[in-house]
């Protein structure tokens, strides 16, 4: 994430960019995560955050829009056994499947072979299934 980058470039903190920038801690956390997407702020939020850092709002919105972009890339053009349980899995969410746990089994190994044995995925694309649907805060 581009916000990531530009802290660490900066020796910055979140706190402190939060301070500097004049936005709340929740609003900069929920950014963080991935709950809010900076796209999605407003441009007063987008502003601070840029001056705060010192960079322009073209460069944050310009650099989270390729990043949704290519997020969304990752869920199509899956090798038909990992589409087959993402599906399974997404639907047994839905519907609060009593077999939630062996869908989620299903799918970190598909993900998991789709990735070391057939290389039909890069890391980076098995990393972000595995954060968006197994470990991570949008389930």
């Amino acid at each position: 994430m581009i916000l990531d980058d530009l802290l660490k470039k900066q020796n910055m903190t979140k706190y402190r960019l939060a301070v500097e920038a004049g936005i709340p801690h929740t609003t900069l956390n929920d950014i963080f995560s991935g709950k809010t997407k900076l796209e999605k702020c407003s441009a007063e939020t987008v502003y601070k955050i840029a001056k705060a850092l010192s960079v322009s709002m073209e460069l944050l919105t310009s650099a989270a829009i390729r990043q949704t972009e290519r997020e969304r890339a990752y869920e199509y053009g899956l090798p038909e056994y990992l589409q087959h349980d993402l599906d399974a899995y997404k639907n047994g969410l839905k519907e609060h499947s009593d077999l939630l746990d062996c869908f989620w089994g299903e799918l970190y190994g598909s993900i998991n072979a789709a990735e070391i044995d057939d290389g039909a995925i890069t890391k980076e694309h098995a990393d972000f299934l595995r954060k968006k649907y197994l470990f991570g805060e949008d389930k």
